[in-house]
């Protein structure tokens, strides 16, 4: 009967190690995206496997091909370590490497992966493997980042007291177009809106500094003389119940943000990561981002560096709300939107959605 059960389990399985305190056995774990019969939604399931490791090759983060045994060695180690197709640590690129591609190859003779998808870059076992930067070499600015650039962007979130909103726009319109237009000002108004669905009574402002940190350094400078900006920081103060702000750079991959007429909606997603996980995001978002360029939705993708760390924020304009949800649900029909989505979901701790309306001042319309 022993026979029978060993062979019931899965004969080729892939998974990331999470353990390897037990002697001569690995503790690994397998994720499998799960679709919900009644809410069609997505899901992610775990279960948890324990290979026998004669070598103790693994360490906790390799990503490892078990092999089902004929005969189980216990009654949990019924899988034996195969192949390590992934070392942590190191960084492989799934388009050049040869390691990658003689494991791609091991899998296909077994019957793991068809034929057919070895070459495309559709695969989903090649979304495993999509680092192709090392996060140690260099700083998330650098490898991240626009190289043929050197701005620096701000996002200002301003609670304000619902009385005074009316009050508060109207003091944006009168003072922000002048800082905007100045020439003496190294800086851009790329957007102004208030948030429509999200949290209430909010103003979002976002502007891009030509120059880096020296060009924030000049205009806050500059500002500080200006008589009338320091008034309407007096006026607005009053108005305000809180403020934030964060300083960003714009993903490589991502269109930058260039004025726009409308009428548009915009929606603002922010995402909360992982620490140690943004080199990741990068990469299989470098991939994702085509799949949602069919209808000019993408205005821009930055990343924290001063503020909230770890904070990414994609925006997006959309014609109205049903075309959103057209346009979101048209993603899902793409090969391979879907592998990446189960990719990155992992690398989430929180995430937000706001959608904004634009003032009548800002260039994205």
């Amino acid at each position: 009967m022993s026979v029978l059960r060993g062979a019931v389990h899965a004969r080729w399985i892939i998974g990331k190690v999470i353990g390897t305190k037990m002697q001569k056995t690995a503790k690994v774990r397998v994720t499998r995206l799960v679709l919900d019969p009644y809410l069609l939604k997505f899901y992610n399931k775990r279960k948890t496997y324990f290979a026998h490791d004669p070598q103790q090759q693994c360490l906790v983060g390799d990503i490892v091909l078990l092999k089902a045994l004929p005969v189980p060695r216990t009654k949990h180690v019924k899988h034996e370590l195969a192949e390590i197709v992934y070392k942590v640590g190191k960084v492989i690129d799934p388009s050049g490497s040869r390691s990658t591609v003689l494991t791609l190859s091991f899998l296909t003779r077994r019957g793991l992966v068809s034929s057919n998808n070895r070459s495309g870059e559709d695969s989903w076992l090649k979304s495993l493997f999509v680092r192709k930067v090392d996060p140690r070499k260099d700083a998330h600015s650098n490898l991240l980042a626009k190289r043929e650039t050197s701005s620096l962007y701000k996002l200002q979130f301003h609670n304000v007291k619902p009385e005074y909103l009316d009050a508060y726009n109207q003091l944006c319109k009168e003072v922000l177009p002048k800082i905007h237009e100045g020439k003496e000002y190294p800086c851009t108004l790329v957007g102004t809106w208030n948030t429509w669905y999200g949290e209430q009574d909010q103003a979002v402002h976002l502007w891009r500094y030509e120059g880096g940190y020296p060009a924030l350094t000049e205009v806050m400078s500059k500002l500080r003389h200006d008589k009338e900006f320091m008034e309407f920081r007096k006026a607005r103060g009053n108005m305000l119940l809180s403020r934030k702000n964060q300083l960003l750079l714009e993903f490589s991959f991502w269109n930058e943000p260039v004025p726009r007429p409308g009428p548009n909606i915009y929606e603002l997603r922010s995402y909360q990561l992982r620490p140690g996980t943004m080199i990741e995001w990068g990469n299989y978002w470098a991939r994702a981002i085509r799949f949602r360029q069919d209808n000019e939705e993408a205005v821009g993708g930055f990343f924290s560096q001063i503020g909230q760390l770890y904070m990414v924020h994609h925006l997006w304009a959309y014609k109205d709300l049903q075309s959103r949800e057209d346009t979101r649900n048209s993603a899902w029909h793409k090969p391979g939107w879907d592998e990446l989505v189960y990719y990155t979901v992992p690398l989430i701790q929180e995430m937000e959605s706001r959608i904004m309306i634009p003032l009548k001042i800002s260039p994205l319309q």
